[in-house]
């Protein structure tokens, strides 16, 4: 790993048989655990997790399939669910000592987040998802031409082979895009950010398709039966977002709600990569979901 964030302590900590997750931890007292989205690593909370480990233990992993993290080969579905992912979380927290802890995540991270919400509400005491969507509902509000914004989701939707073979074809030009077309501020990645945000996707084209197809699959699923058995979400929720909801044509708070009855839901000016376009926004938000 050729960047580190300053002042946090980095392990690899075994929570599954074939899986060790990179971690850096920072700070003392009550545990907040933050997950990175896509096409990133942990690194994306450094100026979060710097604020909040003035008075909180803050665990930065890399999930399964990113960054240094493990890559296991995809056996099945279950292999990147959101379910098994989840459990990763869960058991690197209790590794560290910390049966009950905060977790917020971002894109990616916020659906292993929901679903470790859902699965561990033992665990899991309050949970913060920025800019994203439950996964049943991120497929449901995409329609027509509107849907084009997230080709991505239906290109690394395919059976294995094709989008692994297109996407390693030209992995920065792929994972770049996204890097550029979601950021408002460009300068909020430094460009030894971002050389570092390339070269973990690029070296871990297999595992993060892997991850989106599951969530076309399995994760789906999961949703579904969720729903049916009117499983919500226990702990108080705060969800920090774009405003796609006016883009798309949908009340984006409503499809929030039914799943987090205990939310405060806020909208944001900032680009996709919100903790690092505006991560004394997030930080307050987080801050006071703690409080909660």
């Amino acid at each position: 790993m050729a960047y580190a964030m300053p002042g946090f302590d980095y392990q690899r900590v075994t929570v599954d048989d074939d899986v060790a997750l990179n971690v850096a931890v920072g700070g003392s007292g009550s545990p907040v655990v933050l997950l990175h989205g896509f096409p990133q690593t942990h690194l994306m909370w450094r100026h979060v997790a710097a604020d909040l480990a003035a008075d909180h233990t803050v665990i930065c992993p890399d999930l399964r399939g990113y960054g240094a993290s493990d890559k296991p080969a995809e056996r099945d579905a279950h292999t990147y669910a959101k379910r098994t992912m989840a459990a990763d979380v869960v058991a690197l927290a209790r590794a560290l000592g910390h049966e009950r802890f905060a977790l917020a995540g971002h894109d990616r991270g916020a659906l292993v987040a929901v679903r470790a919400g859902l699965d561990h509400p033992q665990a899991v005491t309050r949970l913060a998802a920025l800019d994203v969507l439950p996964t049943l509902d991120m497929w449901d509000v995409l329609h027509g031409a509107q849907a084009a914004v997230a080709f991505h989701l239906y290109l690394m939707a395919q059976p294995p082979g094709l989008p692994e073979q297109l996407i390693g074809a030209s992995a920065d030009a792929f994972f770049g895009h996204f890097l550029d077309v979601w950021t408002r501020d460009p300068q909020a990645i430094p460009p030894q950010v971002r050389a570092e945000y390339l070269r973990a996707s690029r070296e871990a084209v297999p595992s993060i398709v892997a991850d989106y197809r599951a969530s076309a699959g399995i994760d789906v699923e999961h949703d579904r039966v969720d729903r049916a058995a009117g499983r919500r979400l226990a702990m108080p929720v705060t969800v920090i977002q774009q405003d796609w909801g006016a883009a798309l044509g949908y009340d984006a708070a409503a499809v929030w709600r039914a799943w987090a009855p205990d939310l405060r839901h806020h909208i944001t000016s900032a680009g996709h990569f919100l903790a690092e376009e505006a991560p004394a926004e997030v930080v307050g938000a987080l801050r006071e979901l703690l409080d909660r």
